[in-house]
């Protein structure tokens, strides 16, 4: 089925701070301009408290806000809680890695009923490219896991990323690239061409 196109412009800031060896607090926050990037459509404002079980898996909890105000339907303020699990599946001694994240979340909408339970599974691939700069790759697709007044229940986004991660100093880097989502709908799906530059941070 042929797909409605969108060219968007996302940025991201996140930043993590080790509160002790296994305590680690995550924040960001992204602004995603949608329309032919005319305007900022949606505005998210994330948190999370991390427990690091080991050197390469961590579990943690959070929330998060999401304004949302598309063209046409009403403005959506979303509450977001989820839980994740976080491992790396392959490192090298050359600096490529293999990560993944589960997340289940429970959303809940200001005026609307009920709520969504959605699962996500994140895989990213880091591979070097020379001596300071990764090639940067991930897969991201989404599966609602109920049917409420806002999800439909199935597959509705896949998200696919390619970037270079390039670092500003000790713990800082950019990582802009191309992000590809694609949205199933109960009409004709969409498929955002997107801008997407994000900005890490670690302390």
């Amino acid at each position: 089925m042929a797909s409605e196109d969108d060219f968007n412009i996302w940025l991201g800031q996140f930043a993590t701070i080790n509160a002790s060896d296994d305590v680690y607090v995550r924040v960001e926050a992204q602004e995603r301009f949608t329309n032919d990037a005319d305007r900022l459509g949606q505005l998210l404002l994330r948190s999370l408290v991390g427990y690091r079980l080991n050197r390469d898996t961590s579990i943690g909890a959070g929330y998060a806000f999401i304004h949302t105000n598309p063209v046409g339907p009403a403005e959506l303020n979303e509450h977001r809680f989820y839980q994740e699990f976080n491992t790396r599946l392959i490192s090298t001694g050359r600096g490529l890695t293999l990560d993944s994240r589960t997340r289940l979340e429970q959303r809940t909408f200001e005026q609307r009923s009920g709520t969504g339970w959605r699962l996500r599974q994140f895989v990213q691939l880091r591979v070097p490219i020379s001596q300071h700069n990764k090639l940067v790759a991930y897969s991201e697709p989404f599966l609602d896991l109920n049917q409420t007044s806002v999800q439909r229940g199935g597959l509705s986004i896949w998200r696919n990323f390619m970037g270079v991660s390039i670092p500003l100093a000790k713990g800082v880097e950019v990582v802009p690239g191309y992000l590809n989502q694609y949205v199933v709908r109960d009409g004709q799906d969409r498929s955002d061409h997107t801008a997407n530059v994000n900005l890490f941070m670690a302390f």
